[in-house]
């Protein structure tokens, strides 16, 4: 059974690409990482999910895209969705084939081979010909003008920004219909952050891939995505229209540090995020 639309998202089902029902994700047996999280992404849609460091987004991200097993975890209650199939218990390189592939927090590129190289790595699950995959290879670098100059490079000795950007791009090589992108503000200056985001952007708008991020940068991520969700602790806190939440107090002041009224002193403000309205 698919997750039941929130407020402001799609209720009918052709519309919804994604849909997470209630899962717990349990690593080694004994651990419980993520409890009762639901979420739906509609197709074609931008959808944030938000917190803190170890609110849970990371492993959302990959209880979605099987690849907790890798790390002693699994989805042991709910329910995950996709394009109207179960696939919770497929594995990844299956997932991927149906069109779900995600891109990891930390920008993994293959060090010791070309952007090029890499790039072409994306297309392993194809089969539809060489002419295709050129032509992809061309999109990309029509998005990615970065890549194009410097094809040819090691991916280990390019930037940050070049890595991140080698990195959505080899996950676009795979014809995504979705594209779990984990993190991609970590560690990148305001500027690439901005313009990566603004790719993210395009790519929604002309290629028609749908994209769920976890992101850090609260403010950024509800510039550019159209519903967002906030966890902490493993589990979804609120979530709403992204502009609804730029307007919330609460985010407001916890997520992006904008001050609230009557605030004293440094201590004033800990002791007030102790006690998060809708924690209590």
């Amino acid at each position: 059974m698919s997750a039941a639309a929130q407020p402001g998202q799609t209720s009918d089902p052709a519309d919804i690409i994604l849909s997470v029902n209630n899962i717990e994700v349990v690593y080694d047996h004994v651990i419980l990482v993520l409890k009762g999280v639901s979420l739906i992404a509609p197709r074609g849609g931008i959808v944030a999910i938000l917190g803190a460091n170890g609110a849970g987004k990371t492993t959302t991200l990959k209880a979605i895209s099987n690849l907790l097993r890798a790390e002693r975890g699994d989805v042991t209650k709910g329910g995950i969705e996709f394009n109207g199939e179960r696939v919770d218990r497929l594995s990844p390189s299956d997932l991927v084939r149906r069109g779900c592939i995600q891109v990891m927090e930390g920008r993994h590129c293959f060090g010791h081979l070309s952007i090029e190289e890499n790039l072409l790595t994306g297309a392993f699950t194809r089969r539809d010909g060489q002419a295709a995959i050129r032509r992809d290879l061309e999109m990309i670098y029509g998005y990615f003008p970065r890549l194009r100059e410097r094809r040819h490079s090691m991916a280990g000795y390019t930037s940050g920004g070049e890595q991140q950007m080698c990195a959505i791009g080899r996950a676009m090589m795979s014809r995504p219909k979705m594209i779990l992108l984990d993190e991609p503000s970590m560690g990148l200056a305001p500027q690439i952050v901005e313009q990566i985001f603004e790719i993210v952007k395009t790519v929604n708008g002309k290629e028609g891939v749908s994209f769920l991020l976890a992101e850090q940068n609260t403010n950024m991520a509800l510039k550019y995505a159209t519903y967002g969700y906030i966890m902490e602790t493993g589990r979804i806190v609120m979530d709403g229209p992204a502009q609804a939440l730029r307007e919330n107090e609460d985010v407001k002041e916890f997520y992006l540090g904008v001050g609230g009224e009557g605030r004293k002193s440094f201590r004033d403000v800990k002791s007030y995020k102790r006690r998060k309205r809708w924690l209590a």
